[in-house]
């Protein structure tokens, strides 16, 4: 991947309904040459999808809880393939330090909150102890990357 791959990356993660011919002429490419590097940007994985950011709030998902998950490692596999099969949870890091994952979920209310923890997680035979942590204000929150490019 050269510099001008990588400012075509950042270009599509900023917009991802800009045009191909609005990126060629962004990083001075002919038409036909930057759409071949934005085909071949996605082949190899490097831009892997293509969605909408929406806001949570209007769309009945405001709350915003990161729970630190305890697991056993008997039944851990098991159990991270049923968290990440919930359309609730947004992201689930294995991590390092005295938990085993990071959790993070977007739900309605406190109600639903207590529902999911109650019927999705605490069920699940390696979870050992929860800690939840709720957003009280969102003040930055991106899926985009920092992306470098040469002087």
């Amino acid at each position: 991947m050269d510099d001008i791959d990588r400012r075509i990356c950042d270009l599509v993660q900023g917009d991802g309904r800009r045009t191909a011919a609005g990126i060629a002429e962004a990083v001075g490419l002919p038409l036909s040459t930057a759409a071949d590097r934005l085909k071949r940007l996605q082949a190899t994985g490097a831009i892997r999808g293509w969605q909408a950011v929406l806001d949570p709030a209007l769309l009945g998902a405001g709350l915003c809880a990161f729970v630190l998950v305890d697991m056993r490692f008997d039944g851990e596999a098991e159990a991270v393939d049923a968290l990440r099969a919930h359309p609730e949870v947004q992201e689930l890091h294995h991590i390092s330090g005295p938990h085993s994952y990071l959790m993070k979920l977007r739900l309605a209310d406190m109600a639903a909150m207590q529902a999911f923890l109650a019927e999705a997680v605490k069920p699940l035979a390696a979870v050992t102890r929860t800690e939840t942590i709720f957003a009280l204000d969102t003040v930055k929150e991106t899926a985009a990357l920092a992306i470098r490019t040469a002087p």
